[in-house]
């Protein structure tokens, strides 16, 4: 009876395997498979000629790292205090980058924003009450996403949507990633497109989009977005992007580099934003499972990591945009105290701070190439 009593929330069928065109509040691009290049290469041509100002070739990539998005957060803000801080064409977020991604693709002026999120931000604004062991096996997750969801909610609101879809407009792309657990695939959201359709549902998809990006599988519920498919409703299930990818730029197949190589354009350049160090800090783990286990998960997660950034570095080398890459350095020293430790988010905010108005000297490797 108990275990009855605790199962989970139905859903509605996920859509059968081989679907054809499908379709989000109608709208026909606000999703891209994240192995399928030509659907994204065509949204990237139709952005060029629509393209007013004439746009810098520039790249953001912002990787996932739940508390550690502090790092690319006080980065950003430094940089800008620096004066230098370029224009982006396309910003892409994962997980936590998701979640600045919004602030950072509308630029300086909302770096107030990207402020307040990471050094004003409490546990209770993104961790929900624990579940009893029993409930949470036979539910969703561990944890209630409701406080993260409230969170989101007080930052992106139709205003920000709309200076979104202004940018769009121009030719700006931003790009945010959850991993559909259905496919087992990475989804690539057009953040831009949905803000730009008008539809009176679209500020519930973005937010439901970015939530599904920081839902860590386990930790928090996944996220049941709804979709049509010949006149039918069917259900995904969406959690975060990290889960496939920690960090992405846009998919291999897609040759970026015959789209932005233009004669009146500077050489591109991808700037990746890794919220994280190269590898997890030296730990005394102690001979208990837990221990062993936790410590060779997070091993794991930074390793698979570094293949992200090995991958974005033989794509971009292949297509001719330069490589720029940011990570926690070994000076960072502050010790974790805990999931969103207000203190510990601060003061890794002012250190990105630091750093990016000093100059941040970007790494044109990844971690273990250069000497």
């Amino acid at each position: 009876m108990g275990l009855a009593g605790c199962a989970a929330t139905a859903r509605l069928d996920a859509l059968p395997s081989g679907a054809g065109a499908v379709s989000f509040v109608h709208i026909d691009n606000a999703r891209f498979d994240g192995d399928d290049g030509e659907a994204l290469k065509q949204e990237i041509w139709q952005s060029l000629t629509r393209e007013w100002p004439k746009l810098s070739n520039n790249l953001l990539a912002l990787s996932g790292g739940q508390e550690d998005g502090a790092f690319g957060a006080g980065l950003l803000v430094g940089w800008s205090a620096r004066g230098d801080r370029p224009a982006f064409k396309i910003v892409t977020g994962t997980s936590t980058g998701a979640l600045a991604a919004p602030f950072a693709f509308l630029g300086s002026e909302y770096d107030w924003a990207l402020k307040k999120i990471y050094t004003q931000t409490r546990p209770n604004d993104v961790i929900g009450g624990t579940r009893f062991l029993l409930s949470a096996v036979n539910n969703e997750a561990l944890m209630d996403n409701g406080p993260l969801a409230h969170s989101i909610e007080k930052y992106l609101d139709e205003r920000i949507l709309d200076r979104i879809a202004q940018e769009y407009e121009k030719g700006r792309l931003l790009l945010i990633s959850t991993t559909n657990l259905d496919t087992g695939k990475l989804a690539i959201w057009n953040i831009g497109a949905i803000a730009a359709s008008g539809h009176p549902r679209r500020l519930e998809l973005v937010r439901k989009v970015i939530l599904a990006s920081a839902a860590i599988p386990g930790l928090f519920p996944p996220v049941m977005i709804d979709v049509t498919l010949d006149q039918t409703k069917h259900q995904e299930m969406h959690v975060d992007g990290g889960t496939v990818s920690q960090v992405f730029l846009y998919p291999p197949s897609l040759r970026l580099g015959s789209i932005l190589h233009r004669e009146d354009a500077d050489r591109p350049t991808a700037y990746i934003i890794r919220n994280g160090r190269s590898s997890p800090p030296p730990e005394n783990v102690e001979r208990r499972t837990l221990a062993i286990a936790g410590r060779a998960i997070e091993t794991m997660i930074a390793s698979n990591g570094v293949g992200d950034l090995y991958r974005i570095y033989t794509t971009t080398q292949r297509d001719g945009i330069d490589f720029s890459l940011a990570l926690i350095g070994e000076d960072f020293k502050v010790p974790y105290a805990g999931p969103y430790d207000a203190t510990y988010m601060a003061k890794l905010f002012a250190y990105g701070w630091r750093r990016g108005q000093a100059g941040y000297g970007w790494q044109k490797m990844p971690p273990g190439m250069a000497d």
